[in-house]
């Protein structure tokens, strides 16, 4: 068995038979492992993450060149229900919760698609990890936060029972106190349960706390990867990224950098 539990080899992905997003993409989680994918908007994190699930039939795209396997065995041979069975669980952007239906019958409905995590144990083992869906377990997820429905989201995925997670900017549109509260229970999943993770974030701060190993995309393809404390010491990293400038105390927001630089310097 091998020691990485996904490998993404050379992918290159075109919608429409057109528009290509994804131009010679490499990357590897190893089991057990916490992964981050950062980059900017556009970048292509999601589209990754799509053609992992093999879902990108569902928006007319498709993987015309490389290869992607997951725990041994190709991506494309099977649907993506069964990468779920199989153990593959994607947390989309968004939260794609079940709005008019409860808490309690979101998971129910997530059970069906699981690995026996459809009993009650399974819905125990969420609670337990996220105690506020419990006390929200009767109301509509439509009415719940941001911040809990991220959790809803999570907790679903957890019911297949996965090997390993992917999951879409769960950061997104959360207040400072609901991300470190959320990624520390992240943490606590990777820990106790074994799942590996690929994450995709444009927080690069809380993503590279969490991670053992990140990669950096542009246009597409990956420009830069390495341990957190490699990609933390990188000027570039650190000026477009981390907020940080190249002289001391300086701070700059990547929406400050001109484009041509950041071309100049990594796609040159």
């Amino acid at each position: 068995m091998s020691d990485r539990i996904l490998e993404v080899s050379n992918i290159e992905v075109v919608y429409n038979h057109t528009v290509q997003v994804l131009r010679g993409l490499s990357l590897s989680v190893p089991r057990g492992e916490v992964v981050a994918l950062l980059g900017s908007n556009g970048a292509g994190k999601s589209t990754t993450l799509k053609a992992i699930a093999n879902i990108l039939f569902l928006e007319n795209g498709e993987l015309s060149s490389g290869s992607i396997r997951f725990d041994g065995d190709a991506v494309g041979s099977r649907p993506p229900h069964r990468l779920v069975r199989d153990g593959l669980c994607h947390v989309m952007e968004g939260r794609r919760v079940f709005e008019d239906l409860t808490v309690e019958e979101n998971l129910v409905a997530a059970g069906y698609a699981s690995n026996g995590g459809s009993g009650r144990a399974g819905q125990d083992m969420v609670y337990e990890y996220f105690p506020q869906l419990y006390s929200r377990r009767r109301s509509l997820a439509g009415y719940l936060s941001g911040g809990e429905q991220q959790m809803l989201a999570i907790g679903r995925g957890l019911l297949g029972k996965p090997s390993m997670m992917l999951l879409d900017e769960p950061s997104l549109g959360l207040s400072p106190m609901l991300v470190e509260e959320i990624f520390g229970i992240i943490a606590r999943i990777n820990r106790e349960q074994g799942v590996a993770m690929l994450l995709v974030e444009q927080n690069a701060n809380v993503a590279l706390a969490l991670a053992s190993y990140g990669y950096i995309m542009e246009s597409g393809r990956v420009v830069i990867d390495g341990t957190p404390e490699k990609l933390m010491a990188d000027d570039d990293v650190r000026e477009f990224y981390l907020g940080s400038g190249e002289a001391e105390g300086e701070s700059k927001s990547y929406r400050e950098v001109k484009h041509y630089k950041r071309r100049k310097r990594w796609l040159s």
